[in-house]
């Protein structure tokens, strides 16, 4: 017999009031929501581009680009190497982006050349032809792990881009390898988008003067060799525009940072930092010659730090002390990594949706979804009574609730695929419903006491319930992991609707219909 706990009773009924106060702001007008207090939920789903309108931009990341500067880096510290250590060589030269080779000319330096390639870098294969020549190639998950940084660095450049033109929730997602897709609600000229993303954002690292600094931001002369620079305004910490004569030579630039994060230093937050060989080098001499002075780092001219020299800092990596909290440390990492396209971005393809289109898009969406849930109320109203056929279309409404408050929750988007994706899930939670209430009649007619029939129902029903949803939830993950955008999209909300339903079908169902048994319906045959 089964027995209903306070517990089970306080979990299920609080789940059911946390989704409604989540997706409550989404049943509201704007105009509602500003005039209720702070304290309600003001979050609403985002729509999706075909819902809202707007500009959708696919790109792609040239990879190769990535590889040809990294190489054309290493070959110059080879040289260099070679220079130090009196090796003689000849045909040093790249081949298909990713291959160093050259020759030795004398054969009893090859042990001794072989040992200062693999200490000078690492992820790569060095091997010796036939003739002598050494060949140096780039390893898999070097190459694989470059490409995977270029896209993501070049999203974060992207997103800051996309900020400056004030764009409204835009979303910037990867597709495949080396994509991305950009989609702007309310922007209705792509041209304007790609304009925006082919401006170059380059990262530097400048020494200031060693003695003057502008006492007025607004200087605009500056000593020979120098330009007056400012800080970059942070809007939300209100921080001062404060300027600096800063050189006009580019000591290290932006492309020779290999990787930056947050990090923690004697107890404070500081933003970690590490230089290619090149730049490790060039940053060594740079730190030995000028301890004291400010290296300011400069982002498109705006100098978004300029920390103070203390010591030498021989092996390219350091980190940058300030004012920072955890935030703002991680902030200044992201813009340090996003400094410069680490690789050309290509147009692929663009599309342009109105906003009526998109408005007749969710009016139908919604007829269709009332279509389909009217239709399902009366069916189970028809076939279990008004008991049982009301319990499974609470469920059903609460399903919806609780499927909208996820997106609201995880931030997802709504598409059109996503609301057909909410439409079949919907449809699909009522078959768990229809199952257990099947099991309960057949332990009904083989007279079965209610409670008794109820917990048979419901545990009979399980595994069945079970496997149905287990391989639907498999082909909606199978479709996140291949496909992309609105399949997502669809995929997402399939899924998030069938976790859904299991709650609402097992949990939900059996607690109410287990209250009408213990209370209005005691000793009382079961209406179903």
């Amino acid at each position: 017999m089964p027995y209903l706990s306070r517990w089970r009773l306080i979990l299920v009924f609080g789940t059911c009031f946390l989704g409604l106060w989540v997706g409550l702001a989404n049943f509201l007008s704007k105009e509602t929501l500003n005039s209720l207090p702070s304290f309600f939920p003001q979050e609403q789903v985002t729509l999706g581009l075909d819902l809202q309108g707007g500009s959708s931009v696919l790109l792609e990341v040239d990879t190769k680009n990535v590889f040809k500067d990294y190489m054309a880096s290493l070959l110059d510290e080879v040289r260099r190497v070679f220079r130090q250590e009196k090796i003689l060589y000849m045909n040093l030269r790249l081949e298909g982006g990713t291959v160093l080779k050259f020759t030795p000319r004398n054969p009893e330096q090859q042990e001794k050349t072989l040992k200062i390639l693999r200490n000078l870098v690492e992820g790569v294969h060095l091997s010796t032809a036939d003739n002598g020549e050494i060949v140096m190639k780039l390893s898999d998950v070097i190459v694989k792990e470059k490409e995977d940084s270029a896209v993501k660095q070049s999203i974060e450049i992207v997103r800051r881009r996309i900020d400056e033109m004030g764009t409204k929730e835009p979303s910037i997602q990867q597709q495949g390898n080396n994509r991305i897709l950009l989609q702007l609600p309310g922007v209705s000229d792509p041209a304007q988008v790609k304009e925006l993303l082919g401006k170059t954002a380059k990262l530097s690292f400048r020494l200031t003067h060693p003695t003057m600094i502008p006492h007025d931001p607004k200087t605009k002369s500056a000593p020979p060799g120098y330009e007056v620079l400012q800080y970059d305004e942070d809007k939300e910490e209100n921080i001062p525009r404060y300027a600096y004569f800063v050189q006009k030579k580019t000591d290290i630039s932006g492309e020779m940072l290999e990787d930056a994060k947050a990090g923690n230093a004697n107890g404070q937050d500081v933003v970690n930092f590490k230089l290619d060989a090149v730049g490790a080098r060039k940053f060594a001499e740079i730190t030995k010659n000028n301890i004291g002075r400010h290296f300011a780092i400069v982002l498109d001219n705006k100098i978004i730090c300029a920390p103070r020299i203390n010591g030498i800092i021989p092996n390219g990596s350091g980190y940058i002390e300030g004012n920072f909290d955890l935030k703002s440390a991680r902030n200044l990492a992201i813009l340090l990594r996003a400094g410069a396209l680490p690789a050309p971005l290509t147009p692929l393809e663009e599309r342009t949706v109105g906003p009526e289109l998109g408005s007749d898009s969710i009016q139908a969406g919604k007829l269709a979804t009332l279509i389909s849930i009217g239709f399902v109320l009366i069916f189970m109203f028809v076939f279990y009574g008004f008991l049982f056929g009301g319990i499974a279309n609470i469920c059903l409404v609460m399903n919806g609730i609780f499927l909208i408050s996820a997106l609201t929750f995880f931030g997802a988007t709504l598409t059109l695929p996503g609301i057909a994706g909410i439409a079949l899930s919907l449809g699909m939670a009522i078959d768990a419903n229809i199952l257990i209430y099947e099991r309960i009649r057949e332990e009904v007619r083989n007279k079965q006491a209610p409670l008794n029939a109820i917990g048979e129902g419901y545990s009979r029903a399980m595994a069945t319930i079970m496997d149905s949803n287990i391989t639907s939830i498999i082909g909606a993950l199978l479709l996140y992991i291949f496909g992309t955008g609105a399949v997502r999209g669809f995929a997402v909300n399939l899924g998030l609707g069938i976790i859904i339903s299991l709650f609402t079908a097992i949990a939900l169902s059996k607690v109410l219909v287990m209250l009408w048994v213990r209370g209005w319906g005691r000793n009382k045959p079961l209406p179903i």
